[in-house]
């Protein structure tokens, strides 16, 4: 029954060449510019790469191993933030390395985690010229917390910037009075 139906219901030709397949509009068989033809994409929406790429923070700038992040937590000084706890510990390099932390039982889903990450990212990077002009070098963990979801940039940025003064004071102080740092 199947194949009767097939016969009788499904043409066995073959349709023509596909050659001039495109279904022709009123504007005729106009088709996108190839290669050199093509628009060079320099407009108002164009950006240069190069210049992305000094935004980033490099390698050498972030904690990544476990052990690193344990030994911050462990030996380091906690300061406490509305939007961020930060733990610091001098270190001997030559650049601020920064690790950003997001839990789930802090903040939630995965998608709030990660827009907590990012902002506390661009905030350290922001930030990195009071962060350079510290005599000490400084490993730094930067953990989220619920209220940070919420907010902008600013916010962040201007409480992250308070804690780097009031570290660079104390830094200071220290130095002054003993010699040492923290």
């Amino acid at each position: 029954m199947e194949s009767n139906y097939a016969e009788k219901n499904l043409s066995a030709k073959q349709p023509p060449s596909g050659k001039k397949a495109r279904v022709q509009s009123t504007h005729g068989n106009q088709e996108r510019p190839r290669g050199a033809e093509a628009p060079s994409g320099k407009g108002p929406q164009a950006s240069d790469g190069s210049a992305l790429l000094s935004f980033t923070l490099p390698k050498e700038a972030r904690l990544l191993k476990r052990a690193e992040f344990l030994r911050v937590y462990e030996q380091g000084t906690r300061i406490e933030g509305r939007f961020m706890t930060v733990f610091i510990l001098p270190s001997r390099r030559s650049l601020h390395r920064v690790g950003i932390t997001a839990t789930r039982k802090a903040i939630g889903k995965a998608h709030d985690r990660n827009r907590a990450k990012r902002l506390l990212r661009e905030v350290f990077r922001l930030s990195r010229a009071e962060l350079d002009q510290m005599d000490t070098r400084f490993d730094w963990v930067l953990n989220a917390r619920r209220s940070i979801v919420q907010k902008k940039l600013a916010k962040p940025l201007e409480e992250f910037k308070q804690i780097v003064e009031r570290i660079a004071g104390k830094e200071k102080a220290d130095t002054d009075s003993k010699g040492s740092v923290l």
